[in-house]
């Protein structure tokens, strides 16, 4: 008679866009528009996208280095401007809730680590489909922006769960250095934000090419 297999992480948690959310093109966009909107000199997808998973002024700080401090706010308020006309736009990638039922009926806690405001995640979980689904959540407005562990930190003080049986999956090696700031497993993905090619120097236990080949390594790993 087969064992039942024991579980290596109690919890699991996951960054929004990109990993969980079909969302970097969408916000690349934004980005660039935002720039524009005050007179930055427009980035370049890949330095947009660079910066998704960092909290919302640091990335934008960061996408726009010749836009003045003093500017900030306006950068901001253009961002959420142009995000908000595209919001509805935006979706699970293919696969995402089946997945996500799986890790539950397996007992897993599952939490949300994400560089979005608490509004936006809010406004996010409450829609029908991800009622419930998750049992914790950190964003970069109530805690710090990746790669400070402080996010993961709070997640597993929260559960009572030991780091090393805390996994972060992400889509940039913002996610991957979180994890290993917190002494935590990381898992990559890599359709997302970021090339995977810098995420090997972050040790992570697995590089997933699709939401159904992370589904497959959890089922037979986590």
């Amino acid at each position: 008679m087969n064992q039942p297999r024991l579980r290596r992480f109690d919890l699991i948690a996951f960054d929004w866009d990109g990993t969980l959310f079909d969302s970097t093109k969408i916000i690349v966009l934004c980005i660039q528009r935002a720039v524009a909107d005050v007179g930055g000199t427009i980035p370049t997808d890949k330095a947009a996208a660079y910066v998704i998973g960092l909290g919302l002024m640091q990335a934008l700080a960061h996408a726009a280095p010749d836009v003045p401090k003093e500017k900030y706010p306006e950068l901001g308020v253009r961002y959420r401007h142009h995000y908000m006309a595209h919001v509805n736009d935006i979706s699970l990638f293919d696969g995402v809730l089946p997945m996500l039922a799986e890790l539950k009926s397996r007992q897993h806690l599952l939490a949300v680590a994400t560089g979005k405001s608490r509004h936006g995640l809010d406004d996010a979980l409450h829609t029908a489909e991800l009622k419930g689904v998750f049992d914790g959540s950190r964003t970069a407005d109530e805690t710090a922006g990746k790669p400070d562990p402080r996010m993961l930190h709070e997640l597993t003080r929260e559960f009572g769960v030991a780091p090393e049986r805390t996994l972060m999956i992400g889509d940039t090696t913002h996610d991957l250095q979180m994890a290993l700031n917190a002494g935590c497993a990381s898992v990559g993905v890599s359709y997302g934000a970021h090339e995977p090619d810098a995420f090997h120097a972050l040790s992570p236990l697995f590089i997933a090419r699709s939401v159904a080949e992370l589904r497959q390594w959890l089922t037979a790993n986590a």
